[in-house]
């Protein structure tokens, strides 16, 4: 299964990646900014999602609003 980013690069375990887009969190107080980093992502069993550590909580998030840093 291959997991790109919204340019089309590749994603694999362990990478960084950029937010290209303001996201609002259910739960968080403060929306996502874009340029945020989010380090050492984890791929998941959908290949338009990946999971990481942004803003002090675990994540999933759509791989349309992400670049690999």
């Amino acid at each position: 299964m291959e997991v790109k980013d919204s340019n089309g690069n590749l994603l694999n375990d362990g990478d960084s990646v950029t937010i290209t887009k303001d996201l609002k969190v259910k739960g968080m107080a403060q929306a996502l900014k874009r340029g945020t980093v989010v380090k050492n992502i984890r791929l998941t069993s959908t290949p338009a999602e990946v999971e990481g550590k942004a803003g002090g909580s675990m994540l999933v998030i759509k791989t349309e609003f992400v670049k690999k840093a």
